[in-house]
């Protein structure tokens, strides 16, 4: 299975409310439940109306569209994280999952996940 590097620092936040949001950023992921908005996107595009936020975040992503059959991918990736003390804040799309750890942390997870037999794809100046 392979993992592709997102090249950019995201930053996790709680909005006062949607506006602001810069919905042209070519990766955002906003979640709204009766208890609360959130918004993961690039550091840079952080809006002014955050309640709180949480910088330094690197992400990767499982390459490829996963049918909804497959079980099991995400948790074993976020168990072989997990078991080496690395946190992780994930996301699910429509066709993957997005896996974020903690800028001091990222370059292990990778390290960690090439040794148990994925393969990571790194693009840019990585």
């Amino acid at each position: 299975m392979e993992i592709k590097v997102i090249d950019q620092d995201f930053s996790i936040c709680k909005l006062e409310n949607m506006s602001g949001i810069n919905y042209e950023d070519e990766f955002f992921f906003l979640g709204k439940t009766e208890e609360e908005l959130s918004l993961v996107c690039s550091t840079g595009s952080v809006p002014d109306n955050v309640r709180s936020r949480d910088d330094g975040w690197r992400a990767f992503r499982i390459q490829g569209v996963l049918d909804f059959s497959l079980i099991g991918i995400l948790s074993r990736i976020t168990t072989l994280l997990a078991d080496n003390k690395i946190g992780v804040f994930a996301v699910s799309t429509y066709n993957t999952d997005y896996i974020l750890t903690k800028k001091e942390c990222f370059e292990k997870a990778l390290k960690i996940l090439a040794g148990n037999g994925y393969v990571i794809i790194k693009t840019g100046g990585q």
